[in-house]
Parts: structure tokens; sequence; C-alpha cells
């Protein structure tokens, strides 16, 4: 395979994607309240705002969604999903949902009590929205290196801290801890993954206090690639022998399956407790539909049943690990300031350092995502003051995030090399100019602090 370089796929059929003109772009985000979210598909050039839902299904999965099995109630199409979902976590119980935020909720009502402690790496936007409705108290504790965005490459920079989650059940009390949620990989600060070590240490320091641990899995695969690649003792061994491992850990799991699932739709909650997963059953007949199609149709859920697999195939993921970094070695050699090492799903470019005289009350890194709509069409997201900002409960005081980003999400399968070459340039060329652009206003947020990212409004200053 010495020289099987390339992608390994070949393109069957192609979408076509509208160039527009910068004065079109700056119509369309004033329109949009500088807002990428509000922005028309349409009108996007390359679209890294996520890469969720945002995969190139396979000639397998498009094969499969012809055997889909409508039935409302034990649905076949569900039994093969049941069995590749067991298959790759090593978990008896599974009820699908129409995708990860469904599941996240299930999750919440199950495991977040209101006035207790969510411990977490870096809980993402959902699950934070849904604490904040339930009264829950969601913290972060990553280990320092991945709060800080100028730190050196480090292998694991999602692992959870432990000492400072010692320290928290110390001085509040196990009991006022409900749920520890380990994301993998962690979303907020690069895709950084977690070791199979701290994931054990943690579910270890759990376990004596009797405090379940869920994991969020919606990018397992990339996370298990990189256990494989970098810690010691897993060079030998398989991603599902590794997914395996990582799942044995906990009692529970939430996937957005539109991640490393290799689907437009769908998610999972998976667990080894059958008293919880006979509250998520209810939980999902309620929100969802019954139990054996959770949301989806019975396409769907063929495709996810072989889109799981291939998303756990070693020759996907070394390319796609290595179109991310291929990304990231563009953005550095023209200066551009992102964090390193880059992770599974995207490339997280530092706002701060972007931007150094654009202060964090001033969104820099939403400014640079529209710089970069602006300029070449590119849409992606900021992960900063907007998207993680909050605010003091009994002051109202604004609360700013350690960590100040853009995040490029690329999705699976869908752009080549000469797409990145497209965001490398334009970024760099933006990064010579940075200092003739200033700040935003926010003008409008909704009611949860934590959602406001989604909907929020901005005037440029």
């Amino acid at each position: 395979m010495k020289f099987m370089t390339a992608e390994p796929f070949r393109i069957k059929m192609v979408e076509r994607v509208k160039k527009t003109t910068k004065e079109e772009r700056q119509k369309w985000l004033k329109e949009a309240g500088y807002n990428a979210f509000k922005i028309k598909a349409e009108n996007v050039y390359i679209d890294c705002l996520t890469d969720s839902g945002t995969s190139a299904m396979s000639s397998e999965q498009w094969a499969a969604l012809m055997l889909g099995d409508e039935s409302y109630a034990g649905s076949k199409s569900f039994f093969k999903l049941e069995s590749s979902v067991q298959d790759i976590f090593g978990l008896p119980y599974v009820q699908p949902t129409h995708q990860g935020r469904a599941a996240d909720y299930i999750m919440a009502k199950l495991y977040a009590k209101e006035g207790k402690y969510a411990i977490g790496n870096m809980h993402f936007d959902t699950f934070r929205g849904n604490a904040e409705v339930l009264g829950a108290l969601a913290v972060d504790y990553v280990v320092d290196e991945g709060k800080d965005t100028t730190s050196p490459p480090q292998p694991f920079k999602g692992n959870i801290d432990i000492n400072k989650m010692q320290c928290l059940i110390d001085e509040k009390g196990s009991e006022n801890v409900s749920v520890v949620i380990i994301t993998v990989t962690c979303n907020n600060n690069g895709g950084q993954p977690v070791s199979m070590q701290n994931i054990k240490e943690v579910s270890e320091l759990a376990k004596k206090y009797n405090i379940p641990v869920v994991i969020d899995a919606a990018r397992l695969a990339e996370n298990a690639y990189f256990i494989q690649q970098r810690e010691e003792g897993y060079k030998n061994k398989s991603i599902k022998e590794i997914t395996r491992e990582m799942f044995s850990y906990c009692e529970t799991a939430t996937m957005s399956s539109k991640k490393d699932g290799m689907v437009n739709i769908g998610g999972l909650f998976v667990t080894k407790n059958e008293d919880i997963f006979k509250m998520a059953q209810q939980l999902a007949i309620v929100h969802e539909g019954f139990i054996t199609y959770g949301g989806l149709t019975g396409r769907d859920l063929e495709a996810l049943a072989v889109g799981l697999q291939e998303g756990c195939d070693p020759h996907y993921l070394e390319y796609r690990i290595n179109q991310v970094k291929y990304l990231g070695d563009q953005l550095e050699e023209k200066g551009v300031p992102i964090v390193r090492p880059t992770g599974g799903h995207g490339v997280y470019v530092d706002g701060r350092r972007f931007f150094p005289h654009i202060p964090q009350h001033e969104f820099p890194s939403q400014r640079l995502v529209t710089a970069l709509y602006e300029e070449a069409g590119v849409r992606a997201v900021e992960l900063g003051a907007c998207a993680f900002g909050s605010k003091d409960p009994e002051t109202g005081d604004p609360i700013w995030p350690e960590v100040e980003t853009m995040r490029i999400g690329i999705s699976r399968r869908v752009y080549t090399n000469s797409h990145m070459d497209v965001i490398a340039n334009a970024l760099g060329e933006i990064y010579k100019n940075r200092d003739n652009y200033k700040g935003l206003k926010l003008v409008y947020e909704g009611p949860i602090v934590s959602l406001r990212h989604f909907t929020a409004g901005f005037e440029l200053l």
C-alpha cells in the first residue's frame, strides 16, 4: 500500500455548488444579522458550519435504504441496527432517536438533577441547554492544556482532570454530583481525543462514589483511532476492539449518529442498565415514536447500521484524520493561529490570537466567521464568546469562556483537498489584513443563553 495514499473511495455523483460575488455575500451577511446559521445553504461555496449530518453516504448505504422496513413496531431494520450498535458499543440495550440532541434530552432527563453537578470534560451546547432548563449545574473539568489554545501539541487534550473532579466531590459531596459525561472527542477545544487511561480512571473514581458515567459518543471512531495511534498498548488493536473497551467503562452512551454514524439523520441512546433503558424507552415513546423506530424511518435505520461499520474502517479513518491535518498544516504555514494538534473533525482557529485587537466582548471568532464567508463564501462556526459565554445567575454580568475559537468543521467524504486549499488561502489573506477588521455588537439573544448562538443577531462596529 506504499503508493495508495489517495482517498479510499471514488466519486460516483457530484453536487453543483454556486459561486457568488463578494457584494452578494456582504448583502446576505447583513440580512442574516452576521450569523452564519441564518445564511441560505445555496449561497455557501464550501460549508464547514458543522460535520453533523453532512456526510456523503456510500453506495452500500444507498443500497441499504431500499431494504428499509417501515413497520411501526418490530421493524427488521431496527434489529439490523441493534446488532450493528451492539457490535461496536458492546452494550446490550439500544434505543434509536431522530437525532443526537433527542438522545441527549433523554439522557439529561434521566441523569441531570436540579441543583446537582454534571461533570464533563467540556459539555457541548445541547447538554448545556438541557442542564440550564432542568436546573442542573454543568461544570467543565478538561485538563488545563485543553483550555489553553496556545499550549503545545499533546496527544490527549480532551482528558478530564481527575484532581478537579475529586476536589468537587470532596467539597460538595458525592450525593450532589449526579453524572459524569465524557465527550469523545472533545468538541469545544478542537476535537481533541480522550485517552483510554483517562476514561478508565474517571470511571474508577466515579464508581467509588456511585456516580454514573455517560459517554457522548458522536465521534467514537475518531477517538478510537487517536487511541490506536497515540496510546501505548493499542497499536495492534482494531478500532472496534478499542470502542468496545471505551464503552465498557460507562453505564450509558449517547450518540449523534450524524457524525461517525455517517448518516444525515439519527441518534442513539445505548446502555447496560436495564432500568435506565426501560425509562429511556418510555421517554422515547412520548417524544420520538415507538421504540423500534425512534423517530427514524426504516430506511434511516438501515443506512445507520451500515454507516456505523464504515465509520470504523481504518483506511477511512486514516484519510479522515489526515485531511483535517492537511488543512491545519496549510494554515500553520501561513501563520494562522490554530489549536494544536488538529483533532478529528475540524480545525479550530484561535480568534483572540487571530484578532488580538478585538476584545472578547466584541466577538473576535464570530467576526472571523463573517470575514471568511465574506471573502470566500466559506461558512464556519464560532465556538467562543457567543456560543459558550454565560451570565452570572445573580448579577446577570457576562462570563466569558476560556476558549475562543472558530471551528472549520470538515464533512465526511464530501470535500477534496482542493477545497481545503481554498479555505487556507482565504484565511491566510484575511490574516495578512487582520488589522483592518473591527468587532461585532450583539443585538439579539434568545432566552436560553447557552443556545443563543443559533439565533443571535449582530451588527458591525
